[in-house]
């Protein structure tokens, strides 16, 4: 059973615990909670985005404490097995949350850990209005392929 047809029949409870999964602004959570239920992944993918951005930036910073750091190896096999960044990234990681208040979000999914820390350093020029942005467009792309995934 894929995660969205879980989400639609599961008791609230468990269903906020599948959502959490996608994303840890309880904020979202409610909102996807009451939207239930979806009918079809595409259905759910769209409610996700939609009150993904729907959300304040205080939202989108309580969604980014979930994630790991990029060259965080073991947090990131664990939590996701998704791809782990070199940990030459730790001072970048470091620059980062010291210039924006939060830490550094990128979709994961296709790049290399040396991808990964060539956005990062670059990312770190953009004014932080625009990289709030980003970070939350980013943000957007992770939910939606945890909300896809099987387990």
């Amino acid at each position: 059973m894929e995660r969205w047809q879980r989400i639609d029949c599961a008791p609230a409870a468990e269903a906020a615990g599948e959502l959490r999964i996608c994303c840890g602004a309880e904020r979202w959570v409610s909102r996807m909670l009451a939207r239930r239920p979806f009918g079809s992944l595409e259905a759910a993918r769209a409610a996700a985005r939609e009150e993904w951005f729907a959300l304040s930036t205080d939202d989108w910073k309580q969604a980014f404490v979930h994630h790991p750091r990029i060259g965080d190896r073991s947090t990131l096999r664990a939590r996701f097995g998704e791809a782990a960044a070199v940990s030459s990234a730790r001072e970048s990681n470091r620059e980062y949350e010291s210039r924006f208040g939060y830490l550094f979000i990128v979709c994961a999914t296709g790049k290399t850990a040396e991808q990964m820390l060539q956005i990062l350093r670059e990312r770190l020029t953009n004014h932080p209005d625009e990289e709030m942005l980003i970070a939350a467009a980013e943000h957007a792309k992770i939910c939606d392929s945890r909300l896809a995934a099987v387990v």
